[in-house]
């Protein structure tokens, strides 16, 4: 008994518990019950995630967001095939995105293939993203899909998107670092041959000073305006039986037929979108002037194929198009796909990224596999807190460096972020030093030219390092006005645009707000916190007020700032809260310019390349295709005067008005002060000179009186008639001027033609009359140009007439400052051709890049129409080429700036 209790008492006195062993079980109970998934990333590395066998397609994406630290997460997803195929060579069929609302483990089974992290949304303009880190993203996925053959791209076009991945992996170019061949072992297009890398060697030439950053948004600026640019095709048949294929944009549906785009159908086009087995249908809103049907249908491979062509219409269009997502009731014997697209829209994420402003971050670029000829092996990355170690690039002492932009850790795409406040988020924990992989995209990394970091500064995201004097700030001055003060770079540039303001020209114009129209990469306005940002209105400029101000005013101001107080720039803006599309839709392929604030030295290097784009944009035909999408009237410009009851019979044509806010007003004519005329004002970019017209129709009987007071009033020196009186049997104009040495008699004018001449070729007549005021008693000299080798809806023969008539056309300009009548019979073909081809040759004498789609939009944006069909565009753009190329105008570093 004694024995026993001693016992009892010992074994009460100590005891074990095994937690190592124990916690190693649950470990492995718990690896049992979930998943390991594979990611493989866009720069070739890939990391394994763990997951719940239960848990949705949402858990998986938001650790994929968390792991990169990506802000603007909702333009990406995860790619997977049941077969373990990988997604090249454009088979959508072969892969499916991951869907968030759906079990992982029934989408990906026992998850024995990895998936794919890419881009799902293609953003139509890179400037719409606000973090570098994303358009480095974006930079690799395009990248990848040109070597890849997804993205099929003219030689020239090849060749100057390769050039600008050179200056991001190379820096700037060498001569005694990069020999003959340094682009030899650089896989950097399909069918890479020397005569291209000679072509990719001299543009890289070009790009010298541009930041990694700068190249990278070059060369997505560029990419955009591919006919195939982010486009799945997936193939069908059409009611012919022919092959096509068919993708999905931010703007709608595209047909292709031989990889060349046939069709477009816009989403303000399309009324609905449906499939039944392997038939894909849209049905298209009928307008007036159409005949043919409205609903068209395409027979897909197979009901797969059709079924996820139709979820691609409907995440694209919910993505692009709308506000937040519509989810739609219903009901339980409803029959169906239930299918909606559950994450943000692009509305929401710009939304949040401009609201939630951005913290300085810091990452160094990696080269993907694809641009060495060598495989190189994709490093698993088992332990973000762990130093790794990666095949990268080596040390160059002339890499760039790069500084990238920011945010707090993003919050869940699909969670309700009603409770979420400010302060939701915040800093990750501090993690060592190492080479740089997407998880590890926060850390700053040196170069080899740079000092070692000092082991103390190893916090995930940085404070910029700007004196209190020198950085930019910002803070609330009123309700809903923010200020912020801006110090010029190194270069005194400030950083951003602006567009709008009161037109002088047009004393009863409405004023248009000051709006910064666009803010370049790494300059002072980008590094705002909040970022200054596209939309956002300037109040006032150093304490002026300038809601009233004329636009070459503002810009003074602007640069009167640099010579001043440090270059001190006070801004007082109301800041555009909300991303907000325009209601039209705009074509990705818009020749528009990148900007001087992109570091790029010389002007005469974006000259040369918006020649390149424009060569191959005519002989790829994309350049017409995109013409064709442009809105050929603003929507938000009214013509209410022009369709009064008083004034419709002045008008030539009744579809055919002018705009209210740029119309020119009479102020003494006796029928009122209405005429078919607009006012058209083409600045030339970097210089002080803005070439001033007034586009109007060609004079009726009526009207006559009307046109001649609107000299008279607007001091016009000199008229540009592009049309014959008949044409085809019809008037297209009245003869609105006296035979030679004769008089027309008007009620309050005489006018008198004493001199008219042809030129050598016939095509050109010169006439000089004299415009007597009789109330006043005032002469006034006019001069007469009238080009008559031109159709109606037609172009010259050759551009080589055209151009010399030009070239008098700006003869006669240095003559006078007052605005240009020009007129054809509409006042819209014809007319918009010359003022394009004016303004483009002014540009290149100026060293400006020429844009023509962008000159036709300024223009549609003073008077409707301009330019009338696809010939005549493709005839100005064929002269702009002609008169670089043939060195009709040359550029000239004298001009006004």
């Amino acid at each position: 008994m004694i024995e026993s209790l001693s016992r009892r008492a010992l074994s009460g006195s100590s005891g074990t518990y095994h937690v190592h062993a124990l916690e190693l079980a649950a470990a492995r109970e718990r690896k049992l019950k979930g998943l390991n998934v594979t990611v493989m990333f866009l720069d070739d590395t890939e990391h394994t995630f763990h997951v719940e066998k239960r848990a949705k397609g949402c858990v998986l994406l938001d650790q994929v967001y968390q792991h990169l630290e990506l802000v603007e997460k909702d333009y990406f997803g995860l790619q997977f095939s049941e077969k373990g195929c990988v997604p090249i060579n454009n088979k959508p069929e072969c892969m499916r995105w991951l869907d968030p609302s759906k079990s992982i483990k029934k989408q990906l089974g026992n998850c024995q293939y990895p998936l794919f992290f890419r881009v799902k949304f293609y953003v139509s303009d890179p400037s719409k993203l606000q973090e570098e880190y994303t358009r480095y993203q974006f930079y690799l996925q395009v990248r990848r899909d040109i070597l890849e053959e997804r993205l099929h791209l003219p030689p020239s076009t090849a060749c100057l998107l390769a050039s600008y991945s050179v200056q991001s992996e190379l820096g700037d170019y060498q001569s005694d670092e990069h020999g003959p061949n340094y682009l030899s072992h650089l896989q950097l297009v399909p069918g890479q041959s020397e005569d291209m890398e000679k072509k990719i060697a001299e543009l890289h030439k070009l790009h010298k000073g541009q930041l990694p950053a700068d190249a990278e948004f070059n060369f997505l600026d560029h990419a955009k305006r591919v006919d195939m640019y982010g486009i799945e095709l997936h193939r069908a048949k059409d009611n012919a039986n022919k092959d096509i294929e068919l993708g999905v944009t931010s703007i709608g549906l595209v047909v292709f037929q031989n990889k060349i785009r046939i069709n477009t159908f816009s989403w303000s086009k399309i009324m609905k979108i449906s499939f039944k087995r392997r038939q894909f249908f849209i049905q298209l809103r009928r307008e007036l002037s159409e005949s043919y049907d409205t609903a068209l249908g395409f027979n897909m491979e197979t009901y797969r194929s059709s079924k996820t062509l139709w979820k691609a219409c409907v995440e694209h269009h919910t993505f692009f198009r709308l506000h937040s997502p519509k989810i739609r009731r219903r009901f339980p014997l409803s029959l169906g796909s239930k299918f909606y697209y559950s994450g943000r829209t692009e509305f929401q994420t710009v939304s949040e990224v401009k609201q939630r402003g951005r913290l300085e971050r810091k990452f160094v670029r990696s080269p993907s596999k694809y641009v060495v000829h060598q495989t190189v092996t994709p490093v698993k990355m088992e332990d973000k807190t762990k130093s790794l170690t990666m095949p990268t690039r080596p040390s160059r002492p002339y890499d760039n460096k790069v500084t990238s932009l920011g945010a707090k850790e993003p919050r869940k795409a699909w969670e309700d972020d009603t409770h979420l406040s400010d302060d939701d988020g915040g800093f990750l924990e501090k993690t060592l030093e190492g080479p740089f992989s997407p998880g590890l995209a926060g850390r700053v990394l040196s170069y080899a030219d740079e000092e070692a970091p000092s082991p103390t500064t190893n916090e995930l995201y940085d404070t910029p390092p700007y004196s209190a004097s020198h950085s930019p700030t910002s803070q609330m001055v009123e309700e809903g006005l923010v200020t912020i003060v801006l110090h010029p770079d190194e270069d005194g540039k400030y950083g951003f645009n602006v567009k709008g303001g009161a037109n002088r020209d047009i004393p009863d114009a409405r004023d248009l707000p000051i709006l910064v129209s666009r803010v370049a990469p790494n300059t002072p306005a980008d590094r705002c916190t909040p970022r200054l940002s596209e939309g956002d209105q300037i109040i006032q400029i150093n304490g002026r007020d300038v809601t009233h101000t004329h636009h070459q005013t503002v810009v003074q101001l602007i640069q009167e700032a640099r010579g001043s107080n440090e270059g001190k720039l006070v801004l007082v803006i109301k800041p555009n809260m909300l991303y907000t599309g325009e209601e039209y839709e705009e074509p990705p392929y818009q020749y528009v310019p990148v900007g001087e604030l992109i570091r790029t030295p010389s002007p005469s290097n974006a000259l040369e390349q918006s020649m390149l784009l424009l060569a191959d944009g005519i002989a790829s035909g994309a350049l017409i295709s995109q013409y064709e999408l442009l809105y050929r009237k603003h929507p938000d410009l009214t013509c209410d005067e022009a369709v009064k009851p008083k004034n419709i019979n002045k008008n030539r044509y009744r579809d055919i008005l002018p705009y209210d806010s740029t119309r020119v007003t009479l102020k003494n004519a006796s029928s009122g002060d209405y005429i078919n005329a607009n006012y058209v004002n083409m600045h030339i970019t970097s210089t002080d000179l803005t070439n001033r017209y007034i586009a109007t129709q060609g004079p009726l009987q009526l009207t006559t009186e009307d046109f001649w007071q609107m000299i008279l009033e607007e001091s016009c020196t000199h008229i540009i008639m592009l049309t014959p009186i008949l044409e085809r049997g019809r008037s297209k104009c009245h003869m609105y001027w006296p035979n030679l040495g004769e008089t027309l008699t008007l009620p309050n004018f005489t006018l008198k033609c004493t001199s008219e001449e042809t030129d050598d070729s016939g095509s050109i007549i010169f006439r000089d009359f004299i415009l007597t005021d009789v109330k006043n008693d005032v002469e006034r000299q006019i001069k007469h140009m009238k080009y008559v080798d031109w159709p109606d809806h037609g172009v010259p023969d050759s551009p080589e007439v055209f151009l010399n008539f030009i070239e008098r056309v700006r003869e006669a300009r240095q003559e006078s400052s007052a605005p240009f009548v020009v007129h054809c019979s509409a006042g819209i073909g014809r007319t918009g051709v010359l003022i394009l081809m004016e303004t483009a040759m002014c540009l290149i004498e100026a060293s400006e890049p020429v844009y023509p789609l962008d000159i036709v939009q300024t223009m549609r944006q003073q008077r409707a129409m301009m330019i009338q069909n696809a010939s005549q565009y493709r005839f100005v753009c064929e002269s702009v080429h002609a008169a670089y190329t043939q060195k009709v105008v040359k550029p000239r570093n004298n001009i006004t700036r």
